[in-house]
């Protein structure tokens, strides 16, 4: 089943309680952690997330684009977020941390850059609960989507099917009507969507638009017939 995860980062960060009961329906709210550091840009961290946690019953997907995230990701989990993801590039112990986040009670979830292959990780990947693949260079929202990225898209699916693993498969950037079928065919199945949610006039309807697009290429996707 495709699962819509609008992304915060393209939010009014002055209203974000409204702007999460704005996307209602839902199937995750994606919050984007980023420290300066490991991407060129700022923005929210814990204490941000403890409130929005508080303030909406919708799950939060918090995508951690930060240096050392084997010190700070289970914090994330003590303040409320549902799924947390490491970048594999930051992280210095990616098993240790993705069974620490899965023992604090959360998915875990590991993510990719747009030059990492995958094909090194195969073998954490029974460890993980989530797979991200970024489809833009990490750091901002509102990029153009990489159509470079489809093919390691299609092998990451191979992969989690020949291990026969639980495992979703998320794609991040420049997901909009235009571009989320190529990436469910592909063999994404969770999308984070930014502008093409919150730049809408109706997110909530923007999210079930989404949905239907992607249900409708899955059911034609090559690989979801065992599905």
């Amino acid at each position: 089943m495709a699962q819509i995860n609008p992304s915060i980062l393209s939010a009014d960060f002055a209203r974000l309680a409204e702007e999460a009961e704005a996307v209602r329906g839902s199937d995750w709210l994606h919050v984007d952690v980023m420290d300066n550091h490991f991407v060129p840009n700022l923005t929210l961290g814990v204490p941000i997330v403890e409130s929005l946690a508080r303030a909406t019953d919708i799950p939060l997907d918090c995508h951690l684009m930060i240096e050392d995230p084997d010190r700070w990701a289970p914090q994330y989990v003590e303040a409320g977020a549902g799924s947390v993801t490491f970048h594999v590039e930051a992280a210095a112990a990616p098993v240790r941390l993705a069974r620490e986040i899965r023992a604090k009670g959360a998915r875990a979830s590991m993510a990719l850059k747009p030059g990492t292959p995958i094909e090194p990780f195969e073998d954490l990947l029974p460890e993980l609960d989530m797979l991200l693949i970024m489809t833009v260079e990490p750091g901002f929202g509102g990029q153009a989507f990489l159509d470079i990225m489809l093919p390691k898209i299609r092998r990451t699916r191979e992969l989690i099917d020949r291990h026969g693993l639980e495992l979703w498969l998320q794609v991040d950037g420049g997901v909009s009507a235009s571009t989320i079928e190529r990436c469910a065919e592909a063999g994404a199945d969770v999308f984070v969507a930014g502008s093409a949610v919150y730049g809408a006039q109706d997110p909530a309807e923007a999210v079930r638009s989404l949905r239907e697009l992607a249900v409708k290429a899955t059911a034609d996707a090559w690989w979801a017939c065992g599905h």
